[in-house]
Formats: C-alpha cells, sequence, structure tokens
C-alpha cells in the first residue's frame, strides 16, 4: 500500500473512531475492506490515538476563537495525522506532511478544508521549529 492510500485509511479509521466511538481493530478492518492492513496505516492509527492528548494540545494551541469539538470531524482527523506525523515520525520531511494533509483536505473536506489545514499546520511547524 502507498503512504497516500494509507493515509486515506487512516483517516477513514481515525474519523469512525472519532465519530462513532468503536474499536480501533473494528475501524481498521472497515477501512481496509478487503485490502491486507500496512505498517505504516497502523502506525498512523495507533500513533495518533496513542499521542492524542498531546496532538489536540498542539491543534488546540493554534485554534482562534475555535475550540477542538468545533472543527469539522474531517478537518480535525486530518489535522490529528499531520500534527502526529510532524511531531513524532522524524523520518518523514514535514513539509511532506503538510502537503499530503492538504491534499486529503481537498479529496474529503470542504471548499474551505484545505486553506484552514494548511494555516493551521504552517503555525504547528513554526511552534516546533
Amino acid at each position: 500500500m502507498k503512504r497516500r492510500a494509507a493515509r486515506e485509511k487512516a483517516l477513514q479509521s481515525l474519523f469512525q473512531i472519532d465519530v462513532s466511538h468503536i474499536e480501533p481493530k473494528e475501524a481498521m478492518e472497515h477501512a481496509l475492506g478487503s485490502q491486507e492492513s500496512d505498517a505504516f496505516f497502523e502506525q498512523l492509527v495507533y500513533g495518533v490515538l496513542d499521542h492524542q492528548e498531546k496532538i489536540d494540545e498542539m491543534i488546540s494551541r493554534h485554534l482562534v476563537n475555535w475550540k477542538l469539538d468545533r472543527l469539522a470531524n474531517v478537518d480535525r482527523v486530518i489535522l490529528r495525522i499531520a500534527a502526529y506525523e510532524m511531531m513524532f515520525l522524524n523520518d518523514i520531511p514535514v513539509n511532506v506532511s503538510m502537503n499530503e494533509a492538504i491534499e486529503l483536505a481537498k479529496q474529503f473536506g470542504d471548499d474551505k478544508s484545505a486553506k484552514f489545514i494548511n494555516g493551521m499546520l504552517s503555525n504547528i511547524k513554526s511552534d516546533l521549529e
């Protein structure tokens, strides 16, 4: 599975977990369908879940006049995945994580998602530097 596909499946899994509160394993099986699992996909899902408190703190620090739970569900999950990659996966360049998140936002978010995600991740990038 290519990394972009793994990110899409991770987004689908984490979205289901976030919205429906189902078990990660069940959400991952549902997102994969008949596809084989992938180490990067699993790393993203479990990594975001394991570090969600720190990730959410980082995201919340950059929300102006907003609360995390008021964000669109898709945007929140995309931000979590990208922030996880930026904060915890040193083998992936930050700009790659940002670009992949923006592409996910264009594909799964609304008209304003990509711009919002880009702005948020730029602020997080500055914070991490």
